[in-house]
């Protein structure tokens, strides 16, 4: 297989609730137009922002399902289905049903209850589940600080070269660096090394990165893409500016509760996709009032998604 280099800002969308918890794909029609308006150009799909590892097979089939529906006619907008990593058989069983509806891509972490030990054990768990999509690309996802399987990238390159044959590159959503341009330098630049730290966009961007996947492009696309084109014009001054406002953007995710907090940014940009399950915490009304004030003093409206 020819291992395709995505570029651009591929997003991990929300998974959409009601508001009574439960599923709503009627809404990801106009999501895929709202990030399209953006200028995003794909979907990782039922990741750690989609809370995959918080639905059902059943849910995690019919977000995938309404993705392929209005996504499948557009050849600028790659969709990937994230694949969780605890059971392998419903691991390959979502693998087989992402390419049966014709996703672009799968993708799977380690095993995060019982962990491999090693290098050797995360590639047999990588090759027994690719190998049931032979002909669909297929991206190991790196998050170390949520799955515990923190073992470096380059090793795990190394073994899967030559040994699944659909294995396009990683999903890196880690700080290491060193690793990560190991990786990127590997044979002359062979897989495809998409960035998964919004925070750290720029430092990506000097070891090459061309393509990344983050939460943050669902609500605030147009400061990246900036960022991004004031790196190529050569303007760092700008860029880190342009960087030091995704930062403050992301700090107030710690500040308001963590991961839930990206539903509120979406609030703001008129998409009401519900709350995340239990255990995370979703703020209070009065907290998001409070939220409200501290968006608007990041002159959000300036960068934010439209």
């Amino acid at each position: 297989m020819k291992i395709q280099h995505l570029q651009g800002l591929i997003s991990a969308p929300f998974t959409p609730f009601d508001s009574n918890g439960k599923l709503d794909v009627s809404l990801i029609p106009g999501y895929y137009s709202f990030l399209k308006q953006n200028g995003v150009t794909g979907a990782f799909i039922n990741g750690s922002t989609g809370e995959g590892v918080s639905t059902t097979m059943a849910e995690k089939k019919a977000v995938a399902q309404a993705w392929a529906d209005c996504s499948n006619q557009d050849p600028d907008f790659k969709v990937m289905a994230f694949l969780a990593g605890t059971c392998l058989a419903d691991c390959i069983e979502l693998a087989k049903h992402a390419y049966e509806i014709g996703l672009y891509a799968v993708s799977l972490t380690g095993p995060f209850y019982f962990k491999p030990a090693n290098i050797d054990m995360l590639a047999q768990v990588c090759i027994e589940v690719g190998k049931e999509v032979p002909n669909m690309p297929f991206y190991y996802y790196h998050i170390p600080v949520l799955t515990g399987v923190n073992l470096p990238m380059f090793d795990l390159v190394r073994a899967l070269d030559g040994k699944l044959d659909n294995f396009a590159g990683v999903k890196y959503t880690h700080e290491d660096f060193m690793d990560y341009q190991s990786c990127m330098s590997y044979e002359n630049g062979k897989y495809d090394m998409l960035w998964g730290r919004d925070e750290n966009m720029l430092s990506a961007l000097v070891l090459g990165a061309k393509g990344a996947v983050g939460s943050t492009f669902n609500y605030a696309a147009p400061l990246y893409y900036d960022l991004i084109d004031a790196f190529n014009a050569n303007d760092l001054v700008k860029a880190r500016v342009l960087q030091q406002k995704s930062i403050d953007m992301i700090r107030l995710l710690g500040k308001y509760g963590g991961i839930s907090v990206g539903k509120a940014y979406m609030k703001t940009v008129g998409f009401d996709l519900g709350e995340f399950r239990l255990p995370v915490k979703n703020m209070s009304a009065e907290q998001f009032e409070l939220f409200k004030k501290d968006v608007a003093s990041l002159n959000f409206d300036e960068f934010k998604s439209k």
